[in-house]
């Protein structure tokens, strides 16, 4: 598998990322749903990368810069058909590595609290992730948990 800074342009990033975005507002209430458009994962604070096998594409996440020393992780979609692979676990490791080359002390994210959202919250503490307040924009929601990661 491949890892590349995507330009968001190609049909099946868009695919990956609209089947992202109707499964959040399946599973959660929209004033719960933080999850990001093609044209808010284009701004400058954003670096976005896709995985893939082959030609084929299994999964994207994303790095926004909170502030210099802070990024938080958005983005990140493996196909449902395409699951257990591996593909997230890489990409993960891929993120956590680019965000200490560019100095970044913390990693947080926030995630869906509803059984959906298990196996993402499980995948972030096995790699360190740990239950945080809210942070950046973010306010205290039932349908939301916050994790962060030390880099230090």
């Amino acid at each position: 598998m491949k890892i590349r800074i995507d330009d968001l342009q190609g049909d099946e990033i868009r695919r990956l990322l609209q089947e992202h975005l109707d499964d959040m507002y399946a599973t959660s209430p929209a004033e719960s749903v933080h999850a990001l458009d093609v044209e808010k994962l284009r701004h400058p604070e954003i670096t976005f990368w896709t995985i893939w096998d082959d030609d084929i594409l299994v999964g994207c996440i994303a790095l926004k810069s909170i502030d210099e020393h802070h990024g938080e992780i958005k983005s990140m979609r493996t196909p449902r058909q395409l699951r257990r692979r591996g593909a997230a676990k890489a990409l993960l490791e891929h993120l956590i590595e680019q965000a200490r080359l560019q100095h970044y002390k913390r990693l947080s994210l926030e995630t869906g609290s509803v059984q959906f959202f298990e196996p993402a919250r499980q995948l972030y503490a096995s790699f360190g992730f740990e239950l945080c307040p809210p942070f950046g924009d973010y306010a205290d929601d039932p349908n939301s948990v916050f994790m962060t990661i030390s880099l230090d």
